[in-house]
This record gives structure tokens, C-alpha cells and sequence, in this order.
């Protein structure tokens, strides 16, 4: 893949990201192609007018991240509520089509671990708790070093794994604001190669011809938030798809160097049976796919003042997207990735 952008195939090419997500006390909304130093909100006019508490149990950050190999797909995350910290990791056998490891924990804000408001490049996550400890830092924050080391010890996993961002095309930063909050801001990769190892239980596995991908989202969002998502990325192509609290802000789709902009998704789904075949595409005629689960980690809790109810399927993606709505379709057949639909009280 040209690490270069391709700019006949970008109709029309995003901007660059601007400065800070906030202009003049105003989101800065608009989908940008490129990386953003950092993302702070303190001189969002509508967050001043807020309480300092309602601002801290309002901001939500976290830092996911997804490993797709050709036996294995790997997600884990780290979440920084505002009140309270969590993270997951998830192992799932292609082969088995079984989820081999589920571990999540829960903490304390700052003694637990930690979401920094640097999205990559500098920036890091850190979740200790008992027995466990994952870790997403750049590899030598020092010299500015273009890698990022994901690390995990927890529930009987180790995994050591860098994801090269030196020749990445261009990440996606989208701002604007978000159903019941005051904004978001969230910072999507493209697919980065992945290199390393996991141990699960005492067997090593080594990852060759892994694709790494980052969601790096930091917002002040509603207490009820509401979300479908889809992603996956190999080295030519890519897309990252919501429907929910952020409108199509996020929908892009990744092909050949070029990042382009999509319309609105649609995802068609039977939530009761949710291992059965989706269909998602958008309103802009440039993605039509078919979603077919393997397997899927899923999690519902209810601890009065907060919930969630979780489903991310793994599976393959089939069908067609286009450069433009002009464009011949491209095909897209056994693409790796996920599909969510996740409903948060937090």
C-alpha cells in the first residue's frame, strides 16, 4: 500500500485538524484527516456554564484497541468514566469460534490507572488492579518515537504487542456535538501493521500479518448514551461506521492511502439473535457490506448507578464500497472486523 495519499481517489479530501477541538468557545465540529496534539474542552463556552462535578462525571475517555490475525482477534480497552475506571481484554479463536478469554475489572480514577487527553502521540493509558495491568504508551515518548506498545498481564493472559504507525495513511479526528452532551471528540486509525506475541493459560502465539486498529475518544457525553459501530482494516482497505449519539461524524472509510468521507450508516440486525447475518450500508451509495458473526464477547451489568449492555461480534465483512458515488464498486470479501451495539448508563 502507497503510504502516500491518494488524491484522485479522495473526492473530497478532509482538511487538516485544527489547533484544539474548541474555536473561540465553540466545538470546532468537522472531520479532519490527520492527528490531534491534544484534546481538552476547558474552553468550551457551554462546559464553563457546567459544575465543576457535573464536568467530571460527565467526561468520558478511553482507548481501544482491536488485533485482528488470521486464527485471532484480540480487543481490549481502557475507560475512564469521570468517577471510575474499567477495562476489558477479550481472546477469540477463529478456529474454534469461541471467546477464550474474557477478563474485565473495575477502579478508582488516577489510583486504578488512567485516560490521557493526548489521543496517541504522547500520550498513554494505564489500568492497574489486582493482578493485572494493561498499559498503551508510545514505545520512546522521549524521541517522539512513531509506536505504540500495548501491553496486558491479566486473567491468565500476557501479550506483547507494537503497532507501527511510521507509515500510516492519514487517522481520522472527528469533533462536533453529541445527543444530551456538550461534545466528543474521537481519534480512528487506519489499519497500522501489528508485531509481537500473546501467551494464554501458559501457550505462546505469535502474531504474523496482524492488523492493529486505535479508537481514541475522549468526550463530555449524556448519562444514557446509545451506540452501533462497526470497523475493520487490512492494509489496503478500512472503514469505521456509527449510528447513535454521534451521528455520522465517524463514518469513514479508508482505500488505498485515501481517507474518504461516508453518509449516514444504517445497520440492519436482529438484536435478539445478534450471531445472525447484519447488513450495514450508507446513505451516499459508497458501502454496502454483509456482516457474518463467528463468535461475539458480550456483557450486561446493572449496578443501579450505572450500565451497560454489550454485544461485539467478530466476523467477516462481504460485499462492495466505492471512492465515490460515481466509482465501480470494489469488492470487499472476508474482511475482518467487529460490529457492536452497545447502551450505556454512566
Amino acid at each position: 500500500m502507497n503510504p502516500m495519499t491518494n488524491l484522485d481517489a479522495c473526492e473530497p479530501c478532509l482538511p487538516l485538524p485544527p489547533p484544539s477541538v474548541v474555536n473561540d468557545g465553540e466545538l470546532d465540529t468537522g472531520r479532519y484527516a490527520g492527528r490531534i496534539a491534544r484534546i481538552d474542552w476547558s474552553g468550551l463556552r457551554a462546559a464553563q456554564q457546567r459544575s465543576a462535578l457535573w464536568r467530571r462525571c460527565h467526561h468520558k475517555r478511553w482507548q481501544y484497541v482491536g488485533l485482528a490475525a488470521e486464527h485471532w482477534f484480540i480487543g481490549l480497552a481502557i475507560v475512564d468514566l469521570g468517577w471510575a475506571m474499567s477495562a476489558f481484554v477479550y481472546v477469540f479463536d477463529r478456529q474454534r469460534r469461541q471467546v477464550m478469554l474474557d477478563w474485565s475489572q473495575d477502579g478508582l480514577p488516577g489510583l486504578s490507572g488512567w485516560v490521557r487527553d493526548q489521543p496517541v502521540q504522547g500520550g498513554e493509558a494505564r489500568f492497574r488492579g489486582l493482578g493485572a495491568e494493561l498499559c498503551i504508551r508510545p514505545v520512546a515518548p522521549e524521541v517522539a518515537s512513531d509506536a505504540l506498545a500495548v501491553r496486558v498481564v491479566a486473567g491468565g493472559l500476557r501479550l506483547q504487542v507494537e503497532l507501527d504507525l511510521s507509515h500510516a495513511p492519514p487517522f481520522l479526528l472527528a469533533v462536533g456535538p453529541v445527543q444530551g452532551g456538550l461534545g466528543h471528540a474521537t481519534q480512528k486509525s487506519p489499519g497500522l501493521p501489528a508485531t509481537g506475541w500473546f501467551e494464554l493459560h501458559g501457550q505462546r502465539h505469535v502474531l504474523q500479518g496482524a492488523t492493529g486498529s486505535l479508537d481514541s475518544s475522549n468526550g463530555l457525553l449524556a448519562r444514557e448514551t446509545a451506540w452501533r459501530w462497526a470497523s475493520a482494516h487490512d492494509g489496503r482497505l478500512g472503514f469505521n461506521l456509527q449510528q447513535g449519539y454521534f451521528g455520522n461524524q465517524e463514518n469513514v472509510l479508508w482505500l488505498d492511502g485515501a481517507l474518504l468521507p461516508l453518509g449516514a450508516a444504517t445497520f440492519v440486525f436482529d438484536p435478539a439473535r445478534p450471531l445472525a447475518p447484519w447488513h450495514i450500508h450508507t446513505d451516499d451509495g459508497m458501502l454496502d457490506l454483509r456482516f457474518r458473526p463467528e463468535g461475539a464477547r458480550q456483557a450486561r451489568r446493572d449496578v443501579w448507578i450505572a450500565a451497560s449492555d454489550y454485544i461485539q461480534p467478530v466476523g467477516t465483512f462481504h460485499g462492495w464500497v466505492r471512492a465515490s458515488p460515481s466509482k465501480p464498486a470494489i469488492p470487499v470479501e472476508g474482511l475482518l472486523g467487529v460490529t457492536e451495539d452497545h447502551r450505556s448508563r454512566w
